[in-house]
């Protein structure tokens, strides 16, 4: 077997993508002006060695990195070339300050791009950090509309830790049914969960017939016998002995929770979503859907051997009993051939409910107290609930946000609060609680709840905290992990909690001196989380559950902050619905 040797070093990522992406640098102020073309489409590929539909840009899946530095300006010529379905893509932690109609969430944003049609994404990245890029209209994210996003510090300044190198990791899991046919069966009657991924991609290749750890672990699969040239040949990390690597790590997975180890190896992790945290070592790291992270690695393992680099699905109970969906890599130390195998097994993944080893994980993550970063306001002007539950409407299963299940307009909402239209959504706000003798640890007593497309209004520069509350599944005893998405903005995390949050007592404990900013945060089964964000950055924004089919089913909700303020929106964001013709914006 031959494993496809992977980039290893910085110099990687002054490597452009040539041909069919086209990149071209001009000044302006503040930064440099970054300009992609990207072709939407969909491809046939064998990202898990079988063959599948997937959607890729510019005939590459998953699509091509973007890197640039604090204030550049991306200008990201999309070309929807899908011939029957709309598309947009979504700048998953870039802020989108003063552009919020670059967001890229269809009916909220923006309107979605027809096939034929060309719409521009232009907005400044204003922050260093780890990001990607994904599908946001439908379920195109789990068809493979994704990819990296990396923004560098200006030339001049320096991270606040060393390294060597580094490695881009994008995570993803794989299904063998469409996300079409999944999009159907999770809107029919009776119900039809998507179940299981089939496999888990690193930067797009896994492996499912097959393992490349075959010999070392007790599994019915067989040994991959994988030659150069496979698109699913896993790609390498190859390090040089002492040498310091950080290794970014995001997760765009339609559903899994994942964990990532490399035998032997410490992992010290230094960023959270874009924001540094004060550094900690672990030997695996939880990673949730719509997370980033950056650990550093160093090279200090026997250099005459190579090391498992290991992802394994936690917080979902296995498809098959015992066995743990993984993907597997190597980490090459240069001083050996890449062919040499490791001496012992890949590391084993934490019990898939074992959920004090993920709580204790992620408490760990706070600021760090030697870069500048603000800490929370400490008051906060309105505090807002959300009960997540799991529901019927008319016979159909659906998530619920205090007992409403979200559905989006025909119109975007960034059009209507722009125009003053009072008819294309919900103009009564949304509950803002839920009754206090719901019981979460039980299924819902009256399980029928109601659709809508309500908003929360905020004004200019309102400090409000947000409550997540985790409740029992529909039916049966059971509770799941959500994790949380807020588009433009960074948000505090206070604290998590077990059972009913509790106003009195449990906002004594908020972490008010070393919170840390995230944009996204994850609710444990039947916990509460508690976030606190500064309504600063007018536009409308979407706040939702990062898990691909529970917001398909409604697991979302709606903010708008002094819309008036937005300016200079084009009108191709705006051109349908009852925005389609109500004047032109330059």
């Amino acid at each position: 077997m031959r494993i496809m040797r992977g980039s290893s070093s910085s110099s990687v990522w002054f490597v452009l993508w040539v041909g069919l992406v086209v990149m071209m640098i001009g000044e302006t102020e503040g930064g440099r002006v970054r300009h992609y073309k990207f072709d939407v489409e969909y491809m046939i590929r064998k990202p898990d060695c079988l063959e599948h539909v997937v959607m890729g840009i510019n005939g590459k899946f998953p699509g091509p990195t973007i890197r640039a530095q604090v204030g550049d300006t991306l200008d990201i010529a999309l070309t929807n070339k899908l011939s029957t379905e709309g598309t947009v893509i979504h700048w998953h932690g870039i802020r989108q300050v003063g552009t919020p109609w670059a967001d890229g969430t269809a009916a909220i944003s923006q309107c979605a791009i027809n096939p034929g049609e060309t719409f521009h994404y232009r907005f400044k990245v204003d922050k260093a950090g780890t990001y990607f890029y994904h599908g946001h209209y439908g379920m195109q994210r789990a068809a493979g509309l994704y990819g990296s996003l990396i923004v560098d510090l200006p030339k001049g300044q320096k991270e606040p830790f060393h390294y060597d190198g580094q490695f881009n990791l994008l995570l993803s899991d794989l299904w063998h049914t469409s996300s079409h046919e999944q999009e159907v069966g999770l809107s029919s009657i009776p119900f039809r969960w998507i179940g299981e991924p089939q496999s888990l991609l690193i930067n797009g290749r896994g492996q499912f017939n097959c393992s490349i750890a075959a010999k070392f672990i007790n599994t019915s699969l067989p040994q991959c016998q994988l030659k150069g040239g496979e698109e699913c040949a896993p790609q390498i990390l190859h390090v040089e002995p002492k040498k310091t690597y950080r290794i970014r790590i995001s997760s765009t997975t339609s559903l899994a929770s994942l964990n990532l180890a490399i035998s032997n190896h410490k992992l010290r992790v230094v960023e959270a979503d874009g924001n540094y945290v004060e550094p900690f070592s672990v030997d695996d790291i939880d990673i949730y859907s719509g997370e980033s992270y950056s650990v550093l690695l160093t090279a200090d393992q026997d250099p005459t051997k190579n090391y498992w680099l290991s992802v394994g699905v936690r917080a979902r109970k296995p498809a098959i009993p015992g066995q743990v969906l993984t993907a597997l890599t190597l980490l090459n130390y240069q001083t050996i051939s890449a062919s040499v195998f490791p001496v012992s097994p890949p590391p084993v993944t934490p019990r898939w409910d074992d959920f004090d080893r993920s709580k204790a994980f992620t408490k760990k993550i706070i600021a760090n107290i030697r870069t500048p970063q603000p800490p929370p306001p400490p008051y906060s002007h309105r505090r807002i609930v959300l009960l997540n539950t799991q529901n019927r409407v008319e016979g159909f299963t659906k998530w619920a946000i205090n007992n409403v299940s979200l559905t989006l307009p025909a119109t975007p909402y960034l059009g209507s609060f722009e125009f003053k239209l009072n008819n294309t959504f919900d103009r009564k706000p949304p509950p803002e609680n839920f009754p206090s003798e719901y019981d979460i640890f039980n299924p819902p007593v009256n399980a029928n709840a109601t659709t809508g497309n309500g908003v929360y209004v905020f004004q200019l520069n309102e400090v409000v905290d947000v409550i997540l509350q985790n409740a029992n599944q529909l039916t049966g005893k059971g509770s799941e992990i959500h994790p949380w998405h807020l588009h433009g903005h960074d948000f505090w995390v206070l604290g998590y909690g077990e059972g009913k949050f509790k106003a009195g007592e449990d906002e004594k404990k908020f972490n008010l001196t070393h919170a840390p900013l995230r944009n996204t945060a994850v609710i444990f089964p039947y916990g509460w989380t508690a976030l606190r964000f500064k309504a600063d950055n007018p536009g409308v924004w979407a706040f939702h559950c990062h898990i691909e089919p529970h917001l398909h089913m409604g697991m979302g909700v709606i903010f708008a902050e002094a819309v008036h303020k937005v300016k200079n929106i084009p009108s191709q964001a705006l051109a349908c619905g009852l925005t389609a013709n109500n004047g032109r914006h330059n």
